[in-house]
């Protein structure tokens, strides 16, 4: 038996919790609303304070950890790559920004300053605010009430039901890969840490042939059945997952847009979308 890590029912546990009781299309207004502020802010407090809010969104949702242990080793490593690379291609960016430098060490091209340290904690908050409100996002939507909530806010109905499929296919896929992979090592296909890492990525193709296989098999039997619906006929079409507003979602979304209007105000604070403290 394969266990699928990733899973879009809502279980017992979760169950009554205040974030799978708001719609769809809450949840991707607030994502999207947060999202969008947030990269757009370099504010350090309001950052500070996304990130407060987005943990007890994920929290609140009572995720356990073998759920999103994969994804956050993924998106952090991805993290720390990103920030050692915005360092190394302009290590004086964070001057040029701030209008000052304060060398903490080195010299010529690869200086450390303080500035440039401070642009890169407000990097590096963008990312930590945003990943718990993406897990919590994720692993307590169904992709039908999702794709509903796309749809009213102005999405098309093809493009929301194009979401959908592929948000449906990653279960599928994680699973198809577990289930190749273990009958690949039944034929005697070592894959664990005995063998070495370049051996392990060369015998992975022999996983990912029959994946890729099987998928494009699954995706021309579902476009198959969609034609045969009548797919894409109509220019409107209703939604079994649609869901009617209830007052815990006009909290929230009220709650979101006191965020992004003090995100707004900050920027005539600050002069501009950088919060400088060494003026």
């Amino acid at each position: 038996m394969v266990n699928q890590q990733l899973s879009y029912d809502v279980g017992e546990t979760q169950r009554g919790r205040w974030v799978t009781r708001l719609t769809g299309m809450t949840k991707i207004l607030v994502l999207l609303s947060l999202s969008v502020i947030g990269m757009v802010s370099y504010d350090t407090w309001y950052l500070l304070a996304l990130t407060v809010f987005a943990i007890l969104f994920y929290q609140s949702a009572h995720l356990k950890w073998h759920q999103v242990r994969g994804l956050l080793y993924a998106i952090a490593a991805f993290t720390a790559l990103n920030l050692v690379l915005v360092y190394v291609f302009n290590p004086a960016y964070g001057s040029q920004i701030y209008g000052s430098s304060h060398v903490i060490i080195g010299q010529g091209f690869f200086v450390v300053t303080w500035e440039e340290l401070f642009y890169l904690l407000n990097m590096l908050l963008k990312y930590v605010f945003i990943v718990p409100l993406i897990f919590a996002f994720l692993f307590t939507t169904n992709p039908s009430e999702l794709v509903a909530g796309m749809n009213r806010i102005g999405f098309s109905y093809k493009i929301s039901y194009a979401v959908e499929l592929s948000l449906r296919y990653i279960p599928d896929v994680i699973r198809d890969f577990k289930q190749i992979s273990l009958a690949q090592q039944a034929r005697g296909l070592e894959m664990s840490k005995k063998a070495g890492m370049w051996q392990r990525l060369k015998r992975s193709s022999q996983i990912l042939i029959p994946l890729v296989f099987s998928s494009m098999d699954k995706i021309e039997v579902t476009t198959r059945a969609m034609k045969l619906r009548r797919f894409g006929t109509n220019k409107r079409r209703t939604w079994y997952m649609t869901q009617k507003f209830g007052k815990l979602d006009y909290l929230v979304l009220t709650a979101t847009l006191l965020f992004i209007l003090i995100g707004v105000g900050l920027f005539w604070v600050d002069g501009g979308r950088f919060y400088n403290p060494f003026r």
